[in-house]
């Protein structure tokens, strides 16, 4: 897997995403005549699961693939690394006016996802072995959908149910189907016979069975109706009405093992996070696999800092931090003649 985006965007590149004081410096250095060439180190504040760095890693080669190679380095870590607080993640030695601009946005790059990342993992190793699906686009704005998704699939997701996201990450998207499919239809077994009627085969058949009846029976009139082309059943009952228990998975499984339905699967989504997980697992719920949104979608982003450490070979640094480069043995380069030719 790796980062699929192309060139970075056109609000990036100009520097209007940029903050302001960035742009104003490269105004008082390109006045000033002054362009040296720095060497700065960037590291997160915490334990985490690296993402972003490879986006990070896709707009700086961009920008300085026709620096002069004498005088321009780039080094980083992957996405799907982990990684300790203070840690360097990137280095990057170039002349400061060819990158200073883009500071604001490869910290949040690196930001963002690494906290989607790590939030995904939490609830991924909440889940193990069991998969887990992320499900948490609806809660965030819709430009960054393919972002969040790609970074719960570093951070160990098996899907994402978008299909910018799941491009991103070089996956096909994942997901069942909305509740307004099944209320449109008036019933479950209808909306599922149209589903299995209309979408193509290698979509599985997954069938979201909490909107009018019982689930357990609502399951069963599925499974009758589908038989073997179901792969599984979805359950997302809401808080008014308890949301999904442990003891409702048990009852579910046991009354579609009885009718010879072993095949199907069930899926548990709605307001998941690793302590919800950890309950159904305490209790032995035979859950194949879990949907999770808000947990993942909703996380703080991890801080990470740009520091200056050499300026024409001098070592540097702000009160508080250590001059010159820190041993970073983990760190590789990147190779930019890639970007020179792209």
């Amino acid at each position: 897997m790796g980062f699929q985006r192309a060139r970075p965007s056109h609000e990036i590149l100009s520097g209007d995403s940029a903050d302001v004081y960035f742009a104003r410096a490269d105004s008082i250095l390109e006045r000033e005549g002054l362009d040296p060439v720095v060497t700065m180190e960037v590291f997160g504040r915490r334990e985490a699961v690296l993402c972003g760095i490879d986006e990070a890693k896709n707009l700086l080669g961009h920008v300085l693939a026709e620096a002069d190679p004498n005088e321009t380095k780039l080094e980083a870590l992957d996405d799907g690394d982990r990684i300790e607080p203070k840690e360097i993640v990137l280095r990057i030695r170039a002349r400061y006016r060819r990158f200073g601009l883009y500071e604001t946005a490869f910290l949040g790059m690196l930001a963002h996802s690494t906290g989607w990342a790590t939030a995904a993992r939490e609830v991924v190793d909440a889940a193990a072995p069991d998969p887990v699906i992320s499900f948490g686009a609806r809660h965030i704005h819709p430009d960054i959908t393919d972002v969040l998704d790609y970074a719960s699939i570093v951070g160990g997701c098996v899907g994402a149910s978008t299909p910018a996201g799941a491009r991103l990450a070089g996956l096909s998207p994942t997901g069942t189907m909305p509740h307004s499919l099944v209320l449109i239809f008036g019933d479950t077994v209808e909306a599922a016979l149209a589903f299995d009627r209309d979408l193509e085969p290698d979509v599985p058949r997954i069938v979201l069975v909490d909107t009018f009846k019982d689930e357990a029976e609502e399951t069963l009139r599925v499974a009758h109706a589908l038989g073997d082309r179901l792969y599984g059943i979805r359950l997302d009952t809401p808080a008014e009405r308890g949301r999904v228990t442990a003891d409702l998975v048990h009852e579910i499984r046991a009354r579609l093992d009885q009718e010879e339905y072993r095949h199907v699967k069930i899926v548990v989504s709605g307001g998941l996070n690793p302590e919800r997980i950890r309950y159904f697992r305490e209790a032995g719920a035979p859950v194949d696999s879990y949907a999770v949104g808000s947990y993942i979608s909703g996380a703080s982003p991890i801080d990470f800092t740009g520091d200056i450490k050499e300026i024409d070979g001098r070592p540097i640094a702000k009160r508080g931090r250590i001059p010159g480069l820190t041993d970073s043995p983990r760190l590789k380069p990147v190779d930019l003649a890639a970007y020179r030719e792209a």
